[in-house]
């Protein structure tokens, strides 16, 4: 519900800031704290039990630890190549720390800010009113929910709640990191306060609604630490690929060794591989790639949406919206500036636009409504009528109801009222008074037209009709285009009647729309969508907004709403603009994007690999192969030992790119998978070729291998 107060600046305050800055506000990528805390988590993380988690790295590990327990043997038995397998075994735990440190380093980042949020958590004091209205002064820890506490100006909101009584201005930069106050008051859907927000002026009765420990505040640290991420189908049906991938070529060189041993004795000539170049192999052609960097995209994916100040509960959630079909639109706030503007003075036959203009503004002085403000301000600048000195006039100011529909003043003996155009002319009709014949058409016309008709009398005179029009906002269409170019079908909610609501619709470009809807409307409609196979993406900030939020697929709930919309919803927007879920869309599509990109190159550089060592190992055996050695690599050795320090540096190499993502652009699928396979395709198998054969001249200049 839209509040008629002004929003106030809030005078400079002569204490220590408790706030933080913007809670996501931007990093470095390695900024230096990040990147110490990733670096101790990546050994933590070393633990076999945290790495079943991902089958592939997981394999990594046993492989570096059964190449050390030979590498332990061989040291013991002076056995020859030691130091070919310490290297080999040093880089294999390298694999395995460097896929740790790019999920650490997703994690890491959203620690630090779940820090930041601990910092402003303090035990305030709350005025708790007892049963017999009398008030105590307790912690905020003491606070159950149900308690009913009071917050005058200068106080700290001492836990979630709901305003039952009052309207006060709230300094919420401890969520949002804006510096800008709101206003809270009670009734309607800006009723639910934080816990942490500071009162910057009047007063207001809250009812408690969190127990300590479940305040917003705590549920923020603990999903921003990703504590309940959550893996998305996506996600799930990825990890079931290069799981399977990774037991296949397990089984390949599985039998690598007793073919081997054929081959060897056979011909006389060559070496059966050891454990240390079998394992080495395994690495390289397994996923270890996009294996180490899965759980860093999908949590980096989760960062991006909070750096655009949204809270997801989930990944599931930023997964979801990147394949979202249906794109739910509330008009008042979202598609709209929410507050309709006088446009247009039209005066009936015999008046005069100023004297229309006059009447309107004097009807209009005490009323603080944005649509009372905006009807002074159009008589003032295009009639250059001023606000005027009326105390002397003895004025009795008529404000509006929802009965009467109207609202004006009595001043010098006229009667000027305005309101809607029924009301109005039922006004006239009862003092006596004739309708223009033109009234109801004039009326009529501006409705149609998407606009509100608001008449003016003065007394039994009618004199004309403002036009009040929903002020689409500035871009809106560019920005419902950038939504059908991504394949998501826009439509705009209203509760506005079919002829307003159309209008709308076609000035501000949405795909289709639902007029007169309610909470019913909105679900049902959610439902059949989703019934048809399309997900589905809402915004909403009222309670009666709830069982659609908790219905759509992406239900993206206002800061500003009330903690029933805040509970429905799987995303919070911390800045409550309601257009945000077009950003939170395309972060989606870049999520999937990334992971699809990065397991394409992942794949195909394993062929790079696959050309490095396979020759390497049997051409001595079989010489023939050695024409497949096409990158000339000097010894079997210095092959195998390139190819895994490659294989170890590529995911490093990768973590800015799986924490950025890959940049997205409106286009098709087709499009979008010609660019993967041109880019990262292409790319993955190239970029291989020139990589070892750098690493390998560089360990045989070094007498590495």
């Amino acid at each position: 519900m839209a509040t008629s107060l002004q929003t106030p600046v809030a005078p400079p305050s002569t204490e220590p800031s408790l706030l933080p800055t913007k809670l996501t506000r931007a990093r470095p990528l390695f900024d230096p704290e990040i990147v110490q805390r990733a670096t101790r988590d990546s050994f933590r993380k070393l633990n076999p039990v945290t790495l079943m988690k991902n089958p592939v790295i997981f394999v990594v590990e046993v492989g570096a630890a059964l190449t050390t327990v030979f590498l332990v043997r061989d040291l013991v038995t002076h056995a020859a190549g030691i130091g070919f397998e310490i290297q080999i075994a040093l880089w294999l735990w390298f694999t395995v720390l460097f896929a740790n440190f790019a999920e650490a380093m997703a994690e890491a980042r959203g620690k630090a800010q779940a820090d930041t949020l601990r910092k402003t958590k303090t035990d305030s004091i709350a005025k708790r009113v007892l049963p017999k209205g009398n008030i105590e002064t307790v912690p905020a820890s003491r606070l159950r929910s149900g308690d009913i506490v009071i917050a005058e100006a200068g106080d700290l909101i001492p836990g979630d709640g709901e305003v039952i009584e009052g309207i006060a201005t709230v300094d919420e930069s401890v969520i949002t990191g804006e510096s800008a106050p709101v206003i809270r008051e009670s009734g309607g859907d800006r009723s639910a306060v934080t816990g942490g927000t500071k009162v910057l002026s009047d007063h207001v009765r809250i009812r408690i609604t969190s127990n300590p420990g479940e305040t917003f505040l705590d549920k923020m640290i603990a999903l921003v630490e990703g504590a309940e991420r959550q893996k998305t189908p996506n996600e799930i049906a990825l990890n079931i690929l290069i799981a399977g991938l990774t037991l296949i070529f397990l089984l390949a060189v599985a039998t690598l060794d007793p073919f081997a041993i054929y081959a060897v004795s056979s011909s006389g000539a060559g070496h059966v591989p050891t454990i240390a170049v079998l394992v080495s192999l395994l690495v390289c052609l397994i996923p270890t790639t996009i294996g180490g960097l899965l759980s860093a995209i999908g949590i980096a994916g989760m960062d991006r949406v909070m750096q655009h100040n949204v809270l997801a509960m989930s990944g599931k959630a930023v997964e979801a919206s990147g394949d979202v079909n249906t794109l739910l639109l509330d008009k008042t706030g979202t598609i709209t500036l929410g507050n309709r503007q006088a446009v247009e003075f039209i005066a009936f036959e015999g008046v005069t636009e100023a004297e229309l203009a006059d009447a309107a503004q004097l009807s209009s002085l005490a009323d603080e409504t944005p649509e009372g403000r905006s009807i002074v301000v159009l008589a003032k600048e295009k009639y250059g009528l001023r606000g005027r000195e009326i105390a002397e006039h003895e004025a009795n100011f008529i404000a509006f109801s929802a009965y009467t529909r109207m609202s004006g003043v009595d001043i010098d003996g006229r009667m000027l009222r305005k309101g809607a155009s029924g009301a109005i002319a039922n006004l006239v009709k009862e003092l006596g008074g004739r309708l223009p014949a033109n009234y109801e058409e004039i009326s009529d016309r501006i409705s149609r037209g998407g606009g509100t008709p608001l008449a003016v009398a003065d007394g039994p005179r009618a004199l004309g009709i403002i036009h009040l029009k929903d002020i689409v906002k500035g871009g809106m269409k560019e920005r419902i285009g950038q939504l059908r170019a991504m394949g998501i079908r826009s439509v705009m909610i209203t509760g506005d009647n079919p002829l307003t609501a159309a209008a709308i619709a076609s000035e501000a470009g949405v795909d289709d729309f639902l007029a007169q809807a309610t909470p019913a409307d909105k679900l049902a409609y959610i439902r059949r969508e989703q019934g048809e196979g399309r997900l589905v993406a809402m915004t909403g900030d009222g309670t009666n907004d709830a069982p659609a939020l908790a219905q759509a697929d992406v239900g993206l709930a206002m800061n500003t709403g009330t903690m029933a919309a805040k509970e429905a919803g799987n995303m919070v927007d911390l800045d409550s603009n309601p257009t945000k879920l077009i950003e939170v869309v395309a972060i989606g599509k870049q999520l999937l994007i990334t992971r699809g990109a990065l397991t394409t190159f992942s794949i195909a550089n394993d062929v790079a690999k696959y050309f490095a060592i396979i020759p390497a190992m049997f051409m001595a055996t079989y010489p023939a192969l050695r024409r497949f050695n096409i990158m000339g690599l000097h010894t079997p050795e210095s092959a195998v030992l390139a190819a895994v320090i490659f294989n170890a540096l590529i995911i490093i190499a990768l973590v800015p790119l799986a924490l950025r993502g890959v940049k997205y652009r409106a286009v098709g699928a087709a499009s979008l998978l010609r660019r993967n396979i041109l880019i990262y395709g292409i790319g993955g198998i190239i970029v291989p070729f020139p990589g070892i054969w750098i690493i390998d001249q560089i360990l045989v200049w070094l007498h590495l291998a």
